[in-house]
């Protein structure tokens, strides 16, 4: 069967409003761990995933950086409007590129109270940065079906709009947490590799990583890196169609170096994890983008882009993993590029033939999401009697929540 012909419902369980976590352990790295592998369970503790991978496996990490994503306005009648900011405007390649903006920048928000908001007003605030206030204007440009382009401005050139938003704005905690944000937030809905701003969800995978676990992953010689995918508020989007057919799924921003690339070559032969379902999304992208390169060697970088469906409808699903990285590799090398921006779409649902990775960490995810979804296409079936297990031993589920390390079902294959 074609995943566009999958029916959401087959995807669902009940979650208990109990079973859903809506703070972190004190620890990371206490979080309970569970462990599925052919066919088997296990539990452990995240301290300890060292003991779960063989030596000279590839840990791939998203170190994107959640950025303040909600900025509040009051208006002078006392009512307020939110702005949630998604991404940047068309005009800007990357988001990094768009973050470092001074004076004014476009950005695609979500607009909450927007019938309150005339389209001709200027909405302002005053922010405290570099001694001084700074008035930030927020103006509407567009209105489109599912977004507003908005003209963020402010008065003071030596001010990044990475540093406006960390001033101005407030961490955008998931929906189904059902709490306001508080200040320990800003660091524990943060990886502590977080790096390149721009996400409005954190990789919550890797939450639980700590330096101790690094040093364990060290010293049994297993080896890590890191790509970036800026994750989107369609993270959240629920599947509400009645087969996949017609969701669409969101696009996000990605960003990988040719030295990754060039590790991942060397380690496929030994065995590369995905930490999160955005660092798997991000390789298995680099499978197809190779694939591109191979059917076109002038492509450009911004025609690498991964539709959803794409995987599905290729004709050249046989190349192998090495030798589609290779052209991958060979393609940057003749361009000259040290690293890659593009952007991904790829959806991955049952029927998906895994092409670059062996496992995956991540929570426990919503029912009828995209992300259970990608956890059936690694297991089978055998998702189901994993997740009973974790409602079952009292895991706690969600972004806040344990989580597990599934390898994927090899018996799918063929």
């Amino acid at each position: 069967m074609q995943p566009q012909n999958l029916a959401i419902k087959d995807f669902s369980y009940h979650l208990p409003d109990e079973k859903i976590a809506r703070y972190p352990l004190p620890e990371r790295d206490e979080s309970k761990l569970l462990i599925a592998l052919g066919g088997n369970i296990s539990e452990d503790i995240y301290r300890h995933i060292d003991k779960h991978i063989p030596a000279k496996n590839l840990l791939i990490f998203n170190n994107t950086k959640v950025i303040e994503a909600r900025i509040l306005f009051q208006k002078n009648t006392g009512g307020a409007i939110e702005l949630f900011c998604l991404e940047p405007g068309e005009a800007y390649t990357d988001i990094t590129s768009a973050m470092l903006q001074r004076n004014k920048v476009l950005w695609k928000c979500l607009v909450g109270g927007a019938k309150k908001w005339k389209e001709s007003i200027a909405l302002t605030k005053s922010i405290t940065g570099n001694e001084k206030i700074i008035i930030l204007e927020a103006r509407q440009v567009e209105k489109h079906n599912d977004y507003f382009l908005i003209e963020f401005s402010w008065n003071d050139d030596r001010v990044s709009f990475a540093e406006i938003i960390h001033l101005a704005g407030i961490i955008p905690l998931p929906p189904y947490l059902n709490r306001s944000a508080e200040d320990a937030d800003k660091e524990t809905y943060q990886t502590i590799y977080a790096k390149l701003d721009g996400s409005v969800a954190a990789p919550t995978a890797g939450l639980h990583f700590t330096e101790r676990i690094f040093r364990k992953l060290e010293v049994k010689e297993i080896h890590y890196d890191f790509v970036t995918l800026h994750v989107g508020a369609g993270t959240f989007k629920p599947v509400k169609s009645t087969t996949i057919q017609e969701h669409e799924m969101h696009a996000e921003f990605i960003e990988v170096n040719k030295a990754l690339v060039e590790k991942l070559l060397q380690h496929l032969q030994y065995g590369i994890i995905a930490v999160g379902t955005t660092s798997l999304r991000t390789l298995e992208s680099l499978y197809w983008m190779g694939l591109k390169i191979k059917l076109n060697r002038s492509i450009r970088e911004e025609e690498l882009y991964i539709t959803q469906w794409e995987p599905y409808e290729s004709d050249n699903k046989d190349t192998g993993a090495e030798e589609a990285l290779s052209f991958l590799l060979d393609w940057m090398n003749n361009n000259k590029q040290q690293r890659l921006i593009t952007r991904t779409q790829i959806l991955i649902a049952p029927a998906y033939d895994f092409k670059i990775v062996n496992a995956l960490v991540t929570n426990f995810h919503q029912p009828q999401s995209t992300l259970l979804l990608l956890v059936a296409a690694m297991l089978g079936e055998q998702w189901k009697r994993i997740y009973d297990y974790a409602l079952e031993n009292n895991f706690r589920f969600l972004s806040y929540g344990d989580g597990c390390l599934l390898w994927v079902n090899k018996s799918l294959r063929g």
